[in-house]
């Protein structure tokens, strides 16, 4: 009896810190899942590429199952250890920190609901077929090595309600958008600078028009139907819609919904290879909004880009844009002069020339401002105004960011979702400054698909001759970078490695003086090492 007594009590204390454990599981598997856009395959992709089914938790977790499984060793002793290594991982996981935490939205509360019934409805039976709390806790410990195939099960058997609930959701912003036929409705997409553009625009046509926009990164067809159900007001006049795109059609079936009537390009290059698999997709994804313009319309394109440029749009109006690329640009912008204050620029167009000052640096912010400038020139936005609200636009967070610490320190914030074209324009920013250390803090370029290495190691390359301290961050392309920066000329003395941000802040600590420039180039979120 005393020993049925024993392994009753620790049973149950391994069933409740395992039942815990799992409870932390879950929340950590959701927060990834939400990271992969609720994608069952982009979550699989990542889970295999991420080396999650080895990390220590997930062998922890193992070790506490085999203890419990394992005959010839006292159940005292075995699910005392079990009990210890659940409590860990417990633990562990209620404590840790994460760049992006879990935003509890009530999909992530169905997911959660459904995810934590199974795995309580699988610890039951358990108990119920065995007639023992034994193997209610070994089915608890074993649900925490499993949680993420649970997880999936689960976002499986929710589909058909996910679906019923969006379709809601989009014929109520349907409704919204049909009772208003006089918004104006302008589609900014491309591979990158659509969200600088967005913003920069949305304070231009603010001179003349009550304008509305996705806020934050509101470019899925879900974040559309969300502003347009939340943000948009019958008195708006102009709805200004950021459009993102994972894989083919992603444009298309926002460009459905809101009809566009003006469509911006800002660019076609290398991103999001891993889902797109080549950048002919890319230009066809990205054309599918100028493909959607009414014959009444106007694309507006960007030149600079090979994959833009070439791609003939014949089915309505199209005015293109350049900095770099003048053929075939009917507006073309050219950078006057540079100083503390910012940028003086012009734009050349419609038989004329337009001068602008602007606080922004870099190219890409100057070519995303002439974006903007041609689509407000349609929309009869006066010069003056146009001139004014450039001059007062402020730095779009984390996209070339440029401000100076209190200890003489400037600080280059280009941490937003780096690309292989941002990414050389963000250092031939920092190569401009002149005094000081020019120091460049990066994990490197991701979602790259087969050109993955080729692309961080060609970044690491441009790095050795931009940079004078290279601080290489994570280890997801630690090798593509070194290799670069070595082919680059770098001494060892110049490179340091950090394996988080954290450790890299240490660094700069270490190294910083007064009047140093550091560039902040992409900060992957947690699901990247």
């Amino acid at each position: 009896m005393h020993s049925y007594e024993l392994i009753s009590g620790m049973s149950a204390a391994v069933l409740a810190v395992a039942l815990l454990a799992l409870y932390c599981n879950i929340r950590r598997d959701l927060m990834m899942f939400q990271q992969n856009s609720y994608m069952n395959d982009r979550y699989i992709r990542w889970f295999n590429q991420s080396g999650e089914s080895t990390n220590y938790l997930r062998i922890g977790g193992c070790i506490a199952l085999l203890l419990c499984l394992v005959r010839h060793i006292p159940f005292w002793a075995s699910g005392g250890c079990a009990a210890l290594i659940m409590t860990w991982i417990a633990v562990s996981l209620f404590t840790r920190k994460y760049k992006k935490p879990l935003v509890v939205t009530r999909r992530v509360s169905r997911l959660f609901v459904v995810t934590a019934l199974l795995s309580v409805c699988v610890t039951a039976v358990a108990w119920i077929v065995t007639d023992s709390i034994l193997y209610a806790a070994v089915a608890a410990v074993a649900l925490n090595v499993l949680s993420p195939i649970v997880m999936l099960l689960s976002n499986l058997m929710l589909r058909p309600v996910e679906k019923h609930i969006n379709r809601g959701f989009y014929n109520d912003a349907q409704s919204i958008l049909q009772s208003m036929p006089d918004l104006k409705i302008i589609g900014v997409t491309g591979s990158y600078g659509k969200t600088s553009t967005k913003h920069y625009l949305n304070r231009i046509l603010s001179e003349k028009y009550d304008v509305v926009m996705t806020p934050g990164n509101f470019n899925t067809a879900l974040g559309v139907i969300r502003t347009v159900r939340e943000y948009l007001k019958p008195y708006n006049e102009v709805f200004i819609v950021e459009m993102g795109a994972k894989q083919l059609g992603d444009i298309k079936e926002i460009c459905d919904l809101v009809h566009p009537s003006i469509g911006i390009v800002t660019a076609v290059g290398e991103q999001h290879l891993e889902s797109f698999k080549t950048i002919e997709n890319v230009q066809r994804t990205k054309f599918e909004l100028v493909d959607a313009l009414p014959k009444d319309g106007l694309a507006i394109v960007n030149n600079d880009f090979k994959m833009a440029a070439n791609r003939k749009v014949d089915n309505v109006k199209c005015s293109r844009y350049a900095v770099s690329n003048a053929d075939g640009a009917d507006f073309v912008a050219s950078v006057k002069d540079v100083t503390p204050d910012g940028t003086t620029f012009t734009v050349r167009g419609n038989d004329r020339e337009y001068e602008f000052h602007t606080r922004l640096v870099g190219e890409c912010n100057i070519s995303n401002l002439t974006a903007a400038v041609v689509a407000a020139l349609e929309l009869g936005v006066e010069e003056k105004k146009i001139a004014y609200a450039i001059d007062k636009i402020e730095q779009v967070e984390h996209r070339l960011n440029m401000k100076r610490t209190a200890g003489g320190v400037t600080i280059i914030d280009d941490a937003y979702n780096s690309n292989p074209t941002g990414s050389k324009m963000a250092l031939d920013v920092l190569s401009a400054m002149t005094q000081g250390k020019r120091i460049v803090v990066t994990p490197g370029m991701v979602e790259l698909g087969d050109r993955q290495y080729e692309l961080n190691k060609e970044l690491g390359l441009y790095a050795a001759s931009r940079a004078d301290v290279i601080i290489v961050v994570g280890q997801y392309n630690k090798d593509a970078l070194s290799e670069g920066l070595s082919e680059g000329g770098a001494e060892n003395d110049r490179i340091y490695f950090a394996s988080t941000f954290s450790e890299a802040q240490h660094i700069l600590g270490q190294i910083l003086r007064k009047g140093d420039t550091v560039l902040y180039e992409n900060d992957l979120p947690d699901t990247f090492k």
